[in-house]
């Protein structure tokens, strides 16, 4: 969201869309190579990814680290249902959690959605029953287990074919 109009998506052309999908690619990208690649000058490249940073459509540059490899080889699914009015409360403490990856509030047959990543069953299942089953607000929780996950950049408004098709995504399945 822009910071000069909170509430209103910034608007992007197909330049910005191309320097955001690229960024998605590689976010170790230089900005020599990004301005080659989208065929403007440095400067006009270093302009514009500093307002998508302003407007908030960069958020951060960040590195995605396989879990396995780190060793969180269980990952799941929990979803809980919880008191409406402790949902703030709630959110900030399961936030605050080690394992806790993705915390989402939504409709449907349960109010929170989470992903959790942990060394093992065992991790896993103290930090549901030590931890979350405990929190005041929490009315109940289930656990999907992963069995297997994969990744895929989420797509732009716009017409797809103005980002360009830089070949297979480097993310798959963990195996």
């Amino acid at each position: 969201m822009s910071t000069a109009n909170p509430g209103r998506p910034s608007t992007l052309d197909d330049t910005d869309r191309r320097i955001v999908h690229l960024l998605q690619q590689d976010g170790r990208m230089s900005m020599r190579d990004l301005a080659a690649a989208v065929h403007v000058s440095r400067a006009h490249v270093y302009t514009r990814v500093k307002r998508l940073l302003d407007d908030g459509v960069i958020r951060r540059f960040t590195i995605q680290v396989d879990p396995e490899r780190v060793g969180f080889s269980t990952s799941a699914y929990l979803t809980m249902k919880v008191e409406q009015n402790s949902w703030r409360q709630i959110r900030d403490t399961l936030a605050a959690l080690p394992w806790v990856e993705h915390v989402a509030l939504v409709s449907g047959d349960f109010d929170v959605l989470l992903l959790v990543r942990s060394a093992s069953n065992k991790t896993l299942r103290d930090l549901v029953f030590a931890h979350i089953q405990n929190m005041p607000g929490v009315r109940s929780t289930r656990t999907l287990l992963v069995f297997d996950e994969t990744d895929h950049l989420p797509a732009l408004p716009g017409d797809p074919e103005l980002v360009p098709d830089s070949g297979p995504p480097n993310s798959g399945p963990i195996e």
